[in-house]
């Protein structure tokens, strides 16, 4: 091989090796931090402890026929207010029943005398309330173990709570509850009743607590599905500093103030109260003047992993489907 032949082998890998040596060095692209200043504001903060639960009746009342028979007739139908001793159906014992059947055959005038001579029997309500359940109708037999109509005096939530939140419920404690057939809508609630034994769901341990709404809407039916906040803790009027400005070293916390333009950053200590997912209340060591500097990593676009040569001149997508 002579000397020109080895000039011309040498040059490429050189050049190559040069390449490679300016990539590896070459200053990488700033993904440092950056900040933005902002000051405090006043406002409302609360923390939650959330749950799901069940609409129920508080008390359901399943009202039951003293004797076999038939029913005559249902006066009443779902969703209806009712009173107590009102009445709700109607029904023939089954010789009464037997007897009206034999009278049809026999004429008019023979019906009307055993309707009047063997009286039927009136399904009264007990309670005040409303009623959940009508779909016995005229004609269906019945016996005493059969619930002609149900009702219910008021409907309440029934919130299922894991026992390591159990201690956070207290007795008329503020909630707010969303049927998940309507999740727009929230009612306001109160804790009426912490039930004493647990229940095992799932292997979790539960403790059952019963919330009142403060209004029964009318789309509200027994059965549905609801989701739970408990109002753990409620300021009003807070001083309030977005989280990721607030840093924590050992058992302190404290945030990044600019005194002015032309004042470097100082790190002011301060008393941090109760948080939310978006911002911290701080109870001292900030006032609603001061510039609070919060420190944000820059966005990074992510390094093609598609393996391609980037000194490689590039083809148009034309090109590279034709072949």
């Amino acid at each position: 091989m002579n000397k020109k032949t080895k000039f011309y082998f040498i040059a490429p890998v050189f050049l190559i090796v040069a390449i490679f040596l300016v990539i590896k060095i070459w200053p990488k692209t700033d993904s440092g931090e950056m900040s933005t200043e902002l000051n405090p504001t006043l406002g409302s903060i609360q923390t939650i402890i959330s749950t799901t639960g069940t609409v129920l009746p508080k008390n359901r009342l399943e009202i039951k026929p003293p004797v076999n028979g038939r029913i005559e007739s249902v006066l009443v139908k779902e969703g209806q207010s009712v009173k107590a001793g009102e009445a709700l159906a109607w029904m023939s014992s089954t010789e009464r029943a037997a007897l009206l059947d034999a009278a049809q055959g026999q004429g008019e005038e023979k019906l009307k005398y055993w309707q009047e001579a063997y009286k039927p029997i009136a399904l009264l309500a007990p309670i005040d309330g409303e009623v959940i359940v009508a779909t016995t109708q005229p004609g269906q037999t019945i016996s005493t173990s059969d619930a002609v109509i149900v009702l219910s005096d008021q409907l309440i939530v029934r919130a299922q709570v894991d026992e390591t939140d159990i201690g956070k419920i207290k007795l008329n404690q503020k909630a707010t509850v969303s049927l998940d057939a309507y999740p727009d809508t929230e009612i306001e609630a109160t804790v009426g009743h912490i039930y004493y034994e647990s229940k095992t769901v799932n292997n979790v341990t539960i403790y059952e607590v019963d919330l009142i709404p403060q209004k029964v809407l009318a789309f509200f039916r027994s059965g549905m599905n609801v989701t739970i906040d408990f109002i753990e803790n409620s300021r009003e009027n807070a001083l309030l500093i977005p989280l990721e400005a607030v840093h924590k070293e050992g058992e302190e916390s404290f945030v990044i103030l600019k005194k002015s333009a032309d004042q470097e950053e100082v790190k002011q200590v301060i008393k941090v109260g109760i948080a939310d997912d978006e911002n911290m209340e701080i109870l001292s060591g900030l006032s609603i003047n001061d510039r609070v500097v919060v420190k944000e990593k820059k966005y990074v676009l992510p390094k093609s992993s598609t393996g391609t040569n980037p000194f490689m001149p590039s083809r148009n997508k034309k090109e590279a489907k034709s072949q």
